[in-house]
Order: C-alpha cells, then structure tokens, then sequence
C-alpha cells in the first residue's frame, strides 16, 4: 500500500459504488449456512442438490444437432489420462516437447488421411469456431477483393450465430442464404447459380446437414464454386466419412468439422475439438490458423518433430496473425488420434454403418404411428433425422420427460417450413433396438391420450 500509494485498502475497490458496499464481518451476513463447513457437510450439501438431477441412461438422449453420445473405448481414456498426454499444452518449447509434437503430428496425418486433404491442423476450439475460422480465411485469401459468403439455410443455428459473432467486427461482408429444398433437404443448384458472384469468397455446405441429409449435390455444388473462382468449405462429420465421400473427393478448399465424435465426452458441451483442413496451395495454407507440425531430421539424421507454421499474434505481427488461437486442444485431439487408431479403416465403416441402420430404423418405426410423418425431408440422411407429430412437440417433449425419456430438439422456431410438431431426432451407436421401440411405444401412447 505505502509503495502504491494508498493509505486505506478500501481504495483498491473504489470503482464499486458505495450503496453496494458491505463492511460487515463475513460471519455477521445472512448469507450461506451462518457458519463455517466441514469437508463433510458441504459433501451432503452437494450430494442433496445433485440429487435432483435427472440423468437419462436407459434410453440415453435421443438428441443431437451438434454433439452427439457416443461410445468411448476405455483405452482412449487411459491413454489420455497418463501424465505425459494429461498435461498437453501448447507446445512453445519444440526442442523439448518431441513426444507432444509426434502426438499431435500423428493426429494431423490420420485426419489427413480421413478427409483426403493435404493438411490439417492442430488445431481449433470446436467445429463453430473452426468454421468462423475457415470463413475469416477465405476473407484473408483474396485480400478484401471479395466480401460475399453463401451458406445454406439450414445451416446449424449455433454455426450461424458464431458466425455471425466473428464477422460483426466486419461490417462490409455481406453473408447471403442459398435456398434449399423442402421435399428433399438438398441445397438449391439453381439458387447457388443466382446467388453466387464475382464477389463471393466462400460458400459453405454441410455435410451432413443439420437436419442429418447427405447433400447429393454437394459435388455439383462445388463445380458451380470453382467456376466463380471462390472457395469451397466442407463442415463434416469424421464418423459420416467411414462410408460417404471425404471432402477431398468433393472438391473442398477448407474443410471443417467437430472432433467430438471422436472419443470425446460430451461434457455439457465442452471442451471439443475443432477440426481444420485445406488442400495443398502455399497461398491458402499461409492464410491457415492454429499451428502445423511436421516431420523432419536433426544434424545427426535423426526423425524429428517440430511447428513448421505458427501464425498467431503472439509469434508475429498482430496485423499478420491469421487468428488470436492461442490454447489449443491437443488432449482432445490425442483421444481423437487413439480413437480413429483404434478403429481403424474397416472399425469406422462398420460404426458408420451401425448408426445408418439404427437412425434408419428408429424414423422409419416412429412413422408406423399414425399421425406422424419421419423423415419431413426425403433426402437421404444419417444419424440425425426429421419427425413430424400430429401434435405440438413441445407437448411430446414435455411428456416424454415424465416418462424418462429425453427427446430431440424442437424445429418449430428453426424455418418457417417447419410446423408446431417439428422436431429433430438422433440416434447412434448406444442406442439400442429396445430403447428405440421404447420411444415409438411411448410416443404413441402420448399421442392417443392427446386424442
């Protein structure tokens, strides 16, 4: 206080304002329990409030849009709790962090392999993030002569506002719906033509959609792109890509998707994993955030590892950094590279498969009710799929929550195409036939009391 200059410590917090202050004894508040608490007490204290939670495991969520239960083998999670994958952070040390970097070199290079693109990173927040990301790339790319982006309009809604979020700073991008069919869920060719301009640096696909549908046009998609002269960014499922195409095939430029599939919790909603890939050209990979690792030999013609690409704020000039990622997530991905190498090839194909059946199943057992219509949209899907109920689903919802059971997510605010019974559902790998006969049987009982 003498060296700062202050003789009452009450000038430290001079910023609050009087009426808001309390100077009482902590012990002489109305607050908390009126006294201290032991370990044990607060243990109780937490265990009661605990309690009131409702934990769905037979059936588990039939929810998705984004993040997904999924099955993690065990060794994923001791690999990653060892205390030499445990402590992973950015590796600012690359001369002494040679087993963090072959980790995470090994992530890159499965990653590569799966989308059958040149590089990925290592790498991004989630796959929001990593899409604003790719967007801001594509910006950065043609160097302010295009400031047009195109995404479809059923665009994941949390994608849509994180996007917005990273392109408010820039106020003259201007970010444009391409149309998508109704009947099938498959993004308008002749929209995109119209839409499309001299001026658009990107256009985004999903694949699959939020609704689940796996666009059949998206190859076609990306020609109409490449003629224009923009880019083409892919946000993926890494688990889809075990049986339908990768990306790479697709002609995508940037391709974006969410790692949490990969043997990740969903641990109310994070931490994830974004994942970040671009085909081989010097000029997008310069413009390309995170950081890159690659392989090379030391002076003794020994394998080394070391960051071959780190553009961030922190290594150059604020004005060059392509992005201000700084924490990456190198535990996720160290579980995603263990969980795709356990797998393997012929392991995510059948996994793929799996969940095409019991999604495939599970719509086509809730359309036997009479008065519900699943898919909405024909097109073809995947794991999340489309229902529509004779009644509000809210009302659905809600009654399935009484009987132990956590439905989908509601579309009746999504598009205005979408009726008052809309919903979106999803089914993988854990959940089983009964658990999904079980929602049939408890939906239409729902139904027939409502009648």
């Amino acid at each position: 206080m003498r060296i700062i200059g202050i003789n009452d410590i009450r000038e430290l917090f001079s910023d609050i304002p009087d009426e808001v202050r309390i100077d009482k004894k902590w012990d002489s508040l109305e607050i908390g329990y009126g006294h201290k608490l032991s370990d044990l007490e607060i243990d109780r204290i937490m265990d009661e409030i605990l309690s009131k939670n409702k934990l769905f495991k037979k059936p588990l969520p039939f929810l998705g849009g984004g993040a997904w239960p999924h099955h993690i083998p065990y060794l994923v999670k001791y690999i990653v709790q060892r205390s030499e994958f445990l402590t992973t952070y950015t590796p600012y040390q690359a001369e002494i962090s040679q087993g963090l970097l072959q980790a995470l070199f090994e992530y890159q290079s499965l990653m590569a392999e799966l989308l059958e693109m040149e590089l990925v990173n290592s790498s991004m927040y989630e796959g929001a993030s990593a899409l604003a990301e790719a967007v801001l790339m594509a910006l950065r790319f043609f160097r302010g002569k295009r400031n047009e982006i195109l995404f479809p309009e059923t665009l994941n809604p949390q994608y849509k506002d994180t996007l917005k979020t990273y392109l408010y700073p820039h106020k003259d991008i201007n970010i444009k719906e391409i149309a998508v069919d109704h009947e099938t869920g498959y993004i308008d060719l002749n929209d995109l033509e119209n839409k499309i301009t001299n001026k658009t640096a990107a256009v985004i696909l999903e694949y699959p959609s939020y609704l689940g549908v796996i666009d059949i046009n998206a190859k076609k998609a990306g020609d109409i792109v490449k003629e224009k002269g923009s880019l083409y960014i892919i946000k993926f499922d890494p688990i889809a890509l075990g049986i339908f195409e990768p990306p790479g095939k697709l002609g995508a430029d940037i391709a974006v998707g969410e790692g949490q599939p990969l043997g990740l919790s969903l641990n109310y909603g994070g931490p994830y994993l974004g994942i970040f890939a671009v085909k081989w050209n010097a000029k997008l990979v310069r413009q390309m955030p995170g950081r890159l690792v690659g392989l090379t030999v030391d002076s003794e013609g020994r394998k080394a590892f070391a960051v071959i690409l780190q553009t961030r704020e922190q290594h150059i000039r604020r004005t060059k950094a392509t992005s201000n990622i700084t924490t990456n997530e190198a535990l996720n991905a160290v579980a995603a590279a263990v969980y795709l190498s356990l797998l393997g090839s012929e392991g995510l194909r059948k996994l793929a498969e799996l969940i095409l059946y019991r999604s495939h199943y599970a719509s086509k057992r809730l359309s036997e009710i009479e008065g519900i219509k699943s898919p909405i949209v024909s097109g073809f899907f995947w794991r999340d799929f489309t229902v529509s109920f004779p009644i509000s689903y809210e009302i659905i919802h809600k009654e399935l929550l009484k009987r132990g059971i956590h439905g989908g997510i509601s579309l009746e605010n999504f598009r205005t195409w979408f009726s008052r019974g809309s919903a979106l559902f999803a089914v993988t790998e854990l959940h089983t036939k009964n658990d999904i006969d079980l929602l049939a049987e408890k939906v239409e009982e729902i139904i027939k009391s409502f009648h």
